[in-house]
């Protein structure tokens, strides 16, 4: 058995162990192991929590608990039906489910920077006799650029779905050359159509890109300034550490929203005639 845990000996050398990724091998290929299961984890136990809310409601005065799903499910609810316009019974849930998985996985950053990499270090030093400086653990999943751009491309891969259901297959194509330049000349369209078909990928692009890219770099920058106030003394660490947690409750809440709110709207824009 190892026997002591990992020191890291320089700051530099601390920030570096705690932002590599627990992966499943080695080169381009390998699978981020941390950020799957913590996401899978607080996703499951997003379900479990309003699953249970929606077994024990009640019509009579509601608990805490369910005033609290309540108001979340009325602010999603809201939001859709101002911001979507089209018929669908799939928007709805969706903008509830990526606004509390991102806000849980977001809310990951709350935990101790140090508390779950050390358990994970014992736990692999006593059961397996590994090496603790080899034990990696990343706890924001949504700091990872590869879970925020699967979800994002999962997004925008449901909008050509509710395109194509609400506007045919061919209307969704003819849309796709013909917009968002326009033109009355046989010629002109035809001249347009590459022109349209490009314009239209790089939408699709940047879209997914964007909405990949501002949540990672959000909680990315986020997770960092956590792990440079662990490296100041701890009695220091109050004063930094709760100004900065409280305004990352704001920052945590803000990019799950935003993130639910561009899902609406890139819905929205999918069923309605450019």
């Amino acid at each position: 058995m190892a026997e002591h845990a990992f020191i890291p000996a320089t700051p530099t050398e601390y920030i570096q162990h705690h932002l590599h990724f627990w992966n499943s091998a080695e080169g381009f290929w390998s699978f981020h192991l941390d950020t799957f299961w913590v996401a899978l984890f607080v996703g499951f136990a997003f379900l479990a929590l309003f699953g249970m809310v929606a077994r024990r409601a009640t019509s009579g005065v509601p608990g805490r608990l369910q005033n609290m799903v309540e108001m979340i499910i009325d602010m999603v609810d809201a939001q859709v039906k101002g911001a979507f316009h089209g018929k669908s019974r799939v928007v709805g849930p969706l903008a509830l489910t990526v606004f509390m998985w991102i806000f849980m996985m977001n809310a990951m950053d709350f935990l101790p920077v140090d508390l779950l990499p050390k358990v994970a270090q014992w736990f692999a030093m006593t059961f397996f006799d590994a090496n603790p400086h080899h034990v990696y653990l990343r706890v924001v999943p949504t700091a990872d650029i590869n879970q925020t751009l699967a979800m994002s491309i999962s997004i925008l891969s449901f909008t050509v779905v509710l395109g194509i259901r609400a506007k045919g297959l061919g209307g969704f194509i003819k849309e796709l050359f013909t917009a968002p330049f326009h033109a009355h000349s046989p010629v002109m369209v035809a001249v347009l159509l590459p022109v349209n078909f490009f314009m239209q990928i790089v939408e699709y692009v940047s879209k997914t890109l964007s909405l990949a890219a501002r949540l990672m770099g959000n909680m990315f920058a986020g997770e960092l300034i956590f792990m440079l106030i662990a490296l100041i003394p701890w009695w220091a660490q109050w004063l930094g550490g709760a100004p900065w947690a409280i305004f990352h409750i704001l920052i945590v809440l803000l990019q799950a929203y935003i993130f639910m709110m561009l899902t609406i709207v890139y819905c929205g824009l999918a069923v309605e005639d450019h």
